[in-house]
């Protein structure tokens, strides 16, 4: 079997407002041009769509279990518009558990999914880090920034990129806030624990799908390297 690589593709990257045609097509190519040697898990982000319901609810004040499962609906939603992006046999559905992706891992090359069963406490970056562990794998972060910098990028001009980090160093980055659904993170707290639990190796790359292409291809590519 090809080796597996799962990648969470942030909601951010699908539908930042609309949805970012001129990116996923790009996406698409660097992903196709890749499967000869690669299967690829991608684990869809929820993004705008998601923050938008779950803001909704909390003005109401419906709980954050609802708010979570209005999340979760708004990644399965995002995955099953990307199967029609890739054109992908409409016959399959999106799989919301393990077992269906096991079974989906044997005869594709590319599966797209939001979360998985619910769990408290997680975005689609944990199911991803939870997809990576059961498949011995590598993890790939696809995210509207180039990397993990000291602070965001996009609101601070000072921010520095970081190249390498351990996985304590991100552990105790993310782990400085208290998680609530909708939050916007590199990488979500129970996602980190699963990553320093599991010695899952990382990667965060940006929306420049050379360097995906590039990294899949064992050359040089700009991103932060997560690793011991």
């Amino acid at each position: 079997m090809k080796k597996v690589i799962v990648i969470s593709l942030g909601g951010s990257l699908i539908i930042p407002d609309k949805v970012d045609t001129k990116f996923l097509k790009k996406f698409k190519k660097a992903i196709l041009k890749n499967t000869k040697k690669h299967k690829f898990v991608i684990v869809c982000g929820g993004g705008s769509i998601a923050r938008k319901y779950i803001s909704s609810l909390r003005e109401i004040g419906i709980n954050e279990k609802f708010q979570s499962f209005s999340g979760i609906s708004a990644t399965r939603m995002n995955a099953r518009f990307m199967t029609h992006f890739f054109n992908m046999n409409p016959e399959y559905g999106i799989p919301h558990t393990i077992k269906l992706l096991d079974k989906y891992a044997k005869r594709q090359d590319i599966i797209f999914c939001g979360a998985l069963e619910y769990k408290p406490n997680q975005t689609s970056d944990a199911t991803a880090t939870e997809i990576a562990k059961h498949f011995k794998t590598i993890f790939i972060n696809l995210t509207n920034v180039p990397g993990v910098y000291t602070k965001n990028p996009m609101e601070h001009r000072d921010a520095k990129f970081i190249p390498r980090m351990t996985w304590m160093e991100l552990y105790r980055k993310t782990n400085k806030n208290k998680y609530k659904p909708g939050q916007h993170l590199i990488l979500d707290q129970t996602a980190t624990k699963t990553i320093l639990k599991n010695k899952i190796t990382t990667y965060v790359l940006g929306k420049n799908m050379r360097n995906l292409n590039n990294f899949l291809n064992g050359r040089k590519f700009k991103g932060t390297i997560i690793s011991g």
